[in-house]
């Protein structure tokens, strides 16, 4: 037994294993008592040496480290002496065995590797090349440098063959990583000087496994193979355990056919690739990954210099300059392979100027959140928010932008770049160190979770055990735990809200004034930045941002606060420079509001969705711009829900009361409720809150409730006019969409007027009256104003436009009774009360009901008429050189169709299925499948046109801020059309085809329920 730490002449009344083990846990032994045990297992020289003990109890985790210290002993027991006579190797070993069970390991198998962890300084890539060749049996002095002997792929090879050339490059390899992992625990190395060497170890041992493949394959000397490193090898910053990236790139030498030569360079490059990713009772190294290559994975391994550069021009996408960024010979033919990065860098530099640059950034960012596992989200320091992937791109793209003209910013490393960056004035200065101290956090935290068990991980752990030792790995002693975990988490938001803002905080510094020793975007930098992300007028841009920024107020100092980030919003959505100018107008209006920008700035969730309304919604920014107190609404979720309509019908209500006769006042805050109903509905839409039918129906008793106000103010008007009580009882009965409760956007509220006089009143007097208000009422809802009109269309009364605008329901009774069409009945399927008097209402309806819901159903000369009349329709009113595969009313498979279809089953069966008496599409078509008159599968087909034409025809007005039925022609109109439909930036061709086949589809069932008997 031992007694750590007793002062001699001290009595200890405790049992000596209880306090030799609780002073053992005092300095940082997680189980004191086994520690003790292994302390009296090395012998009575290990027990009294306090230097050995300080540097066991300073290990990340000192369990683990005195393990792997006894275990090494125990093999070898010489290693003692040596361990605590030298302090370089205790330290650097304890070091390493508190970190890595897996250097651990390896040690003890190969006690020899010791002397590697004692060296000093960093081995030179030559160096290390030579020591892997040589580990192969290969002449480092060749030029083309072959393992030693006969090396079969046969299972069980030998000494001197394919399993010990493996084992050798392995054993050889962890020795050198021993000695990398020795110096940067004990801090002996920078993390870039540890990358570095990485990166130059690992690029020897692909020098070495391609010896190897030489010996397996005897044509080798056919061709010239040089392998380029890309991602984290060849910009030098690689981890401990990662992918190797890599392309090839081959050359026949002179007189070998070239498909001869890249048919040898392919099993080149597989059986090296094979060499490194083998499983050996050593293990294995890491995968070759050669993803990156043209093509991809569908393309060939090899390809020659040539052929890269054709491909490189003709077909690249951005991301792969992108990831050329790194690209660097690494192995093989190192000439060739300087020939191919000279070639490739002229390219990579122009890369912003290429068509559908901003798409494709885009599209890389969506593809870099898409990687990660929800459930690892919040633990991935790579891929997660606030990860080192959000540092690695904002970089590499600003690299990309500002590249072309500034060769300072040509730097293959993540943290060269990112100084070069804020040495030119592309990153703030406090922006870059405060990403340069995050990057290397991240990457010390990365290091250490896979040094434990040299496994490719990106995913803290989450057992408590683990993260004390990265913890104290960080040199964090008092509470290594909650230490790390609040470190990382602040680094994490840190990276998250620079990233956010990294591209446009220096756009703001172009435009304002700096002391000439701050650094700053030139105008042109910043244009291009402004262009790269989106924006398609960078000059108008800038002014929008000088003139929000400028001065010294309080409002200018709040927006130089917001607008970093809101740039990156506005660039996220579809028209940016929409966005930009809208808030501006915007802020023009509230600018001196004090609780407008106060809440942008403390309500996160406002300014989002503000930015992405007004970089969406022409139609939406215009309603703003008239009721700009109205951005209150975008704080909660809850306040874009669509309000009930007894509430909206009471306000309305108490408006026509405020304001008494005065019907033009009364209107127009009429008027002003609706708009800020349509802007709420509105916003819901576009953030996917509520469904085109429910945007239908919100917009449709919205116009009921606008109805109904405007009829009581205009009637409150004529009664005061007349000086007496009004005459008649008027209901207006909603037609069309609106009594169908589908209206849009854009949708005229289509009406029939029907009155009856009061007893003792003529019904010429009666009908003056009704006609005096249907008019007056038309007139004040349509008027210019701020507010958007509600034009109320009577086209579908009797007689249309040439028959009286109101008639009594007397009149309609003899009209039905004698002239009635049967296009008449089919219009009337949507007829329902809208405003005015309900028992006149009602008795409207029962009025119609036999004439729209026969018990005879239709006739078949009346199918037959309805087929003729569909089809001059589609012949006469379709515009003249519209698609008709694009036209959301008229065209094939559109609204048209599918509400013909129901409107013929309810004509032929409603008056025998109550079920079908519904005045909405989708709702008919629904009730025909339940009542065994549609097949399921024809109401799926027909609901999906329906539904998918009705929400272009919405985002059409939404986007444009004008009706059309028409999907425009123009690209970028369909671009911004399809992106408020929730397609991605490159998803309009995707978003045309989609509509082309659900319509095609409908088109087909349509044509088969409407002509077929």
């Amino acid at each position: 037994m031992i007694d750590v730490g007793v002062e001699e002449g001290t009595v200890n009344t405790a049992p000596r294993i209880q306090t030799t083990a609780g002073r053992l846990a005092a300095l940082g032994f997680a189980d004191g008592a086994r520690a003790e045990r292994l302390l009296d297992a090395l012998g009575p020289e290990a027990v009294g040496d306090f230097d050995l003990l300080d540097d066991l109890a300073a290990a990340a985790d000192p369990d683990l480290a005195l393990s792997s210290l006894s275990r090494l002993v125990e093999r070898d027991p010489s290693v003692l002496g040596a361990f605590r006579d030298d302090p370089v190797l205790r330290r650097r070993l304890s070091g390493v065995f508190g970190l890595s069970a897996a250097l651990g390991d390896h040690v003890v198998r190969h006690p020899g590797c010791l002397p590697f962890i004692q060296a000093q300084g960093r081995p030179g890539d030559q160096e290390l090349r030579e020591e892997l060749l040589l580990a192969v049996g290969a002449d480092p002095e060749a030029a083309e440098p072959i393992a030693d002997g006969p090396v079969p792929s046969a299972p069980g090879a030998g000494p001197g063959e394919r399993g010990a050339a493996l084992d050798a490059l392995r054993v050889a390899y962890r020795s050198r990583l021993l000695h990398i992992a020795g110096r940067d625990v004990a801090g002996d190395a920078t993390l870039a000087e540890t990358a570095a060497a990485l990166a130059d170890l690992a690029g020897a041992a692909l020098d070495a496994a391609l010896a190897i493949a030489r010996a397996e394959t005897p044509e080798s000397g056919d061709v010239r193979l040089a392998v380029i490193g890309m991602g984290k090898c060849g910009a030098r910053e690689l981890n401990y355990i990662s992918d190797v990236d890599v392309v090839f790139v081959a050359e026949p030498r002179e007189g070998v056919d070239e498909t001869k030569a890249l048919q040898t360079a392919t099993r080149l490059a597989q059986a090296m690739m094979k060499a490194c990713s083998t499983s050996t009772p050593e293990g294995s190294l890491w995968e070759v990954d050669a993803g990156l290559r043209p093509e991809g994975k569908l393309g060939p391994l090899v390809r020659t210099l040539d052929s890269h550069l054709v491909y490189y021009r003709r077909w690249a996408k951005t991301w792969e300059f992108q990831a050329l960024l790194k690209a660097r010979p690494i192995a093989g033919d190192l000439e060739l392979g300087q020939e191919y990065v000279a070639a490739v860098n002229e390219m990579v530099w122009q890369a912003a100027a290429r068509p559908h640059f901003v798409e494709d950034v885009q599209a890389m960012r969506r593809r870099v959140e898409a990687h990660v596992r929800a459930s690892e989200a919040e633990r991935q320091i790579k891929l997660g928010p606030g990860g080192l992937r959000d540092i690695e791109f904002a970089v590499q793209l600003l690299q990309l932008v500002h590249g072309r003209s500034e060769p300072l910013l040509r730097r293959r490393a993540t943290l060269s770049a990112l100084a070069a960056l804020s040495r030119g004035g592309f990153v703030g200065r406090d922006d870059a160190k405060a990403l340069a101290e995050a990057y290397t956090f991240l990457r010390q935290v990365e290091h250490m979770i896979q040094l434990y068990r040299l496994r490719r991980t990106h995913v803290v752990p989450s057992d408590t055990a683990d993260l004390r030792r990265i913890g104290r790995g960080l040199g964090m002693t008092t509470d290594p735990v909650g230490e790390f975990t609040t470190t990382w988490k602040r680094h994490a938001l840190e990276v998250r809200r620079l990233h956010e803002k990294l591209f446009y905080r220096p756009l703001l510094q172009a435009v304002a004034r700096l002391p000439e020793s701050e650094a700053r975007l030139s105008t042109a930098a910043a244009q291009a930045r402004l262009e790269a992300l989106g924006y398609a007028d960078p000059d108008g841009a800038l002014r929008h941002i000088a003139g929000l920024t400028s001065g010294v107020s309080r409002r200018a100092a709040i927006q130089r606060t917001l607008l970093p980030v809101m740039l990156g919003w506005f660039a996220d959505a579809p028209d940016p420079d929409a966005g930009l100018l809208g808030f501006r107008q915007v802020s023009d209006k509230l600018g001196s509001t004090p609780w407008y920008l106060r809440l942008l700035r403390d309500e996160t969730a406002v300014a989002e969705r503000l930015a992405r309304v007004l970089g969406t919604s022409r139609y939406v920014t215009g309603l703003l711009l008239h009721a700009p107190e109205a951005v209150g609404m975008l704080g909660e979720t809850s306040e874009l829900a669509v309000r009930p309509v007894s509430t909206l019908a009471g306000e309305a209500a108490a408006a026509v009361n405020r304001h008494g006769a005065e019907a033009e006042t009364a209107v127009t805050a009429i008027r002003a409720l609706r708009r800020k109903e349509l802007l709420r509905t509105a916003c819901a839409d576009l953030f996917g809150l509520i469904d085109i039918e429910e945007v239908g129906r919100a917009l449709s008793s919205l116009n009921d409730v606008t109805v109904q106000a405007a009829l009581d103010a205009t009637i409150n008007k004529v009664c005061r006019g007349r000086r007496e009580d009004f005459p008649t009882r008027l209901s207006v009965i909603a037609m069309g969409r609106l009594g169908g409760m589908e209206s849009s956007y854009a949708s005229d509220a289509d009406v029939m007027f029907v009155h009856a006089p009061r007893p003792g009143v003529s019904e010429r007097d009666a009908t003056i009256a009704a006609q005096t208000v249907a008019e007056e009422m038309r007139r004040l809802l349509a008027q210019p104003a701020p507010d958007p009109p509600l034009q109320i269309d009577a086209g579908l009364r009797p007689e249309g436009r040439q028959g009286p605008l109101v008639r009594t329901i007397a009149s309609y009774r003899a009209y039905y009774e004698r002239w009635s069409s049967h296009w008449e009945a089919q219009a009337l399927m949507r007829a329902r009360f809208c405003a005015g008097d309900a028992d006149l209402g009602a008795e409207f309806m029962d009025l119609i009901d036999p004439l729209r819901y026969s018990p005879e159903g239709i006739s078949p000369e009346a199918v037959r008429e309805m087929r003729k009349l569909k089809a001059r329709m589609e012949a006469e009113r379709l515009p003249r050189g519209a698609d008709p595969t694009l036209h959301t009313k008229l065209g094939r498979g559109g609204l048209t169709d599918v509400e013909w279809v129901a409107q013929l089953i309810q004509l032929r069966h409603a008056g025998a299925v109550p079920a079908l008496r519904t005045t909405r599409t989708v709702g008919a078509l629904r009730a025909a499948v339940a009542e065994g008159l549609l097949e399921q599968a024809d109401e799926a087909v027909l609901g999906e046109a329906w539904r998918f034409a009705s929400r272009v025809r919405d985002a059409i007005m939404l986007v444009r801020g004008r009706a059309a039925d028409s999907i425009p022609g123009l690209v970028k109109e369909r671009a911004l059309i399809s992106r408020a439909l929730g397609y991605p930036p490159d998803g309009s061709e995707d978003f045309i085809d989609d509509y082309r086949r659900v319509t095609r589809r409908a088109r087909v069932v349509a044509e088969r329920l409407l002509y077929e008997d």
